[in-house]
């Protein structure tokens, strides 16, 4: 017969086991969490490297076959990163290319991603549409029919007027987000080129809100649309619940918040795009323990007739 003494180690002994246990557990994220885009200290990474190297889905849904958070309405859609297909792009060279957002889904523009490879170059667009390249990963040089380069770094951009020769070559690698969209022509008006840099340009006026907005294109008649860089700080969000005219392209840069699109409410993170058609609902708030940052196409200075 065992001593009593024996059986009330039993207790100490299984105590023991599930600190172990619990140790485990919270030094490996927790027993039920998924790996987190903030587990990587930001820091040392290049700005808006997460865009290029997206956490996909939590661990558990991976492997899941036909898994993915992509979403396609009449007025809406979210295209996240497992479901980019990239293909050759017409008239570049050594260049794939992803097409997010396009007059087939209903917009009036395009947003694409273009990975430009080793000794790559980049082809002009239509007649009569004008270009805006912003640069998420890597450096091209840039060039026009007046042989004035121009490198363009992470976090800068250039827009082309319609028509204009130009060029983008690259040594390496490197990523682009470009959009494009037929010029809406203002008589007596013209557009010019620009090249520039989001840090360059001055935080704006929010009355009402508290993110902080930069303008990356005039805001004068001649342009007929408008790149906007907006940062929000974990626990901020949009005060106005937008319902307008104007249509909407959007890459998240950074972070990490939930998307109101119509009646649906979208998790989302770096590297995701959204399409947002006229007249939707559309609201964000910014999620985790880093800055959001995202990339905004919006049509202006023109009647909606």
């Amino acid at each position: 017969m065992r001593s009593s003494s024996a059986f009330a180690v039993y207790p100490l002994i299984l105590l023991s086991i599930i600190l172990s246990i619990l140790r485990i557990a919270v030094s490996e994220g927790g027993f039920c969490s998924a790996p987190s885009i903030l587990d990587t200290d930001s820091n040392s990474q290049q700005l808006y490297w997460k865009v290029t190297n997206p956490t996909l889905s939590p661990s558990h849904l991976q492997d899941l076959p036909g898994f993915t958070r992509s979403v396609y309405k009449r007025d809406h859609a979210l295209v996240t990163p497992e479901s980019h297909v990239f293909s050759p792009l017409p008239e570049w060279t050594n260049t794939l290319g992803a097409y997010l957002i396009s007059p087939a889904m209903g917009s009036h523009f395009v947003m694409y991603l273009a990975k430009m490879q080793e000794n790559s170059k980049s082809g002009l667009p239509p007649n009569n549409v004008e270009r805006f390249i912003f640069v998420v990963q890597g450096h091209v040089t840039y060039s026009n029919v007046s042989g004035i380069n121009h490198k363009l770094m992470v976090d800068s951009y250039v827009y082309l007027p319609p028509s204009l020769e130009h060029s983008l070559k690259c040594d390496t690698s490197a990523t682009l987000v470009v959009f494009e969209r037929r010029y809406a022509y203002l008589e007596n008006h013209i557009t010019e080129q620009i090249v520039g840099s989001t840090d360059k340009q001055p935080l704006l006026e929010t009355p009402g809100e508290v993110f902080e907005l930069r303008k990356l294109l005039p805001t004068s008649m001649p342009y007929d649309f408008n790149i906007h860089i907006m940062d929000f700080q974990p626990g901020e969000f949009l005060n106005v619940k937008e319902v307008h005219y104007n249509q909407h392209g959007l890459l998240l840069l950074e972070g990490q918040g939930l998307y109101r699109l119509g009646d649906s409410w979208y998790p989302v993170q770096a590297g995701d795009a959204i399409w947002m058609a006229p007249f939707v609902p559309q609201w964000y708030a910014a999620l985790g323990k880093t800055r959001s940052r995202y990339l905004l196409y919006k049509d202006v200075n023109r009647n909606p007739l």
